[in-house]
């Protein structure tokens, strides 16, 4: 796992539903159960405040690390993917984006390029995305957090006449690859949830380890968020293995929650000038208000 990816994790499993801010030796300890030196973790949390994805602030000898409202959003876009309902129907819209980025600015273009693609629009023409979700009020503020207001154009549209909705999602996705990629999850994560049940059933699995576990777990289905575009039902091939795979997710994330819950309590540092009021039933189970 790479230290920033991890981070984001931890923030968006654990951190957010206890104050939101967690004391650095805290925050090494949980990384180090993914083989992150102190030294790497140290190194990343630096970068992330550089960043300006962490706020640092200091209590005596101890340092403490919070998301900025940068970070909150990428974080919480992550987390709101993860366990929102999937199941939605198409309200019969598309959102395009075209852009005219001049070379000069080329880093930018490459910026909106890479956050348009992990919002889940595809690009079916050169300079033109396409997204059937209601993402608008995103992209608009994606679009004035670069100063892009001069170079793209987003729009909605009930139809594209030159091509039908199956030969835009051909364009703009390859859900053969994405679907053959839920498989593979399929595949790795039925056969370690049977073992996971039967060592739950025997009492075997330590709070530590349930700790590690849902972490990897999430840890590898965020990845989806990267390939799969979320589309609506309507869009999507019959039998997805997007939705078979999300149901595996739950039912391994709901076996390991409560012990790993526990694990993390049990190394969470709070900062000793407020309390910190806990949303454990959030942590425990993410999925309420989502399902």
């Amino acid at each position: 796992m790479k230290p920033r990816s991890l981070m984001f994790t931890l923030y968006g499993e654990y951190i957010q539903h206890y104050g939101g801010e967690i004391w650095i030796g805290s925050l090494i300890k949980l990384m180090s159960h993914f083989g992150i030196s102190e030294s790497s973790s140290r190194g990343a949390t630096l970068r992330m405040v550089q960043q300006g994805y962490f706020n640092a602030r200091k209590i005596g000898n101890k340092s403490y690390y919070s998301l900025t409202n940068k970070g909150k959003r990428s974080m919480l876009d992550g987390v709101s993917r993860v366990y929102s309902v999937r199941s939605v129907k198409w309200d019969g819209y598309w959102r395009i984006l075209t852009y005219s980025v001049p070379e000069e600015k080329r880093e930018l273009r490459n910026q909106i390029r890479k956050d348009l693609s992990w919002t889940g629009f595809g690009m079916i023409s050169p300079s033109t995305w396409a997204t059937p979700n209601p993402l608008e009020k995103q992209v608009m503020e994606l679009i004035m957090e670069h100063g892009l207001e001069d170079y793209v154009i987003l729009f909605t549209s009930s139809s594209i006449v030159s091509h039908d909705n199956e030969e835009i999602v051909r364009r703009g996705w390859n859900l053969e690859e994405i679907g053959i990629a839920y498989e593979g999850f399929i595949e790795e994560y039925r056969k370690k949830y049977e073992i996971l049940k039967d060592r739950a059933w025997n009492n075997e699995l330590t709070d530590e380890e349930c700790f590690i576990e849902r972490t990897e777990l999430v840890h590898e289905y965020r990845k989806f968020l990267f390939l799969d575009p979320n589309f609506p039902v309507d869009l999507l091939p019959e039998n997805w293995s997007g939705a078979r795979a999300r149901e595996l997710f739950y039912n391994i994330h709901q076996l390991l929650s409560i012990p790993a819950i526990r694990y993390f309590e049990s190394v969470f540092e709070q900062a000793s000038d407020g309390e910190v009021v806990s949303d454990r039933n959030r942590a425990i189970n993410p999925f309420i208000n989502m399902m």
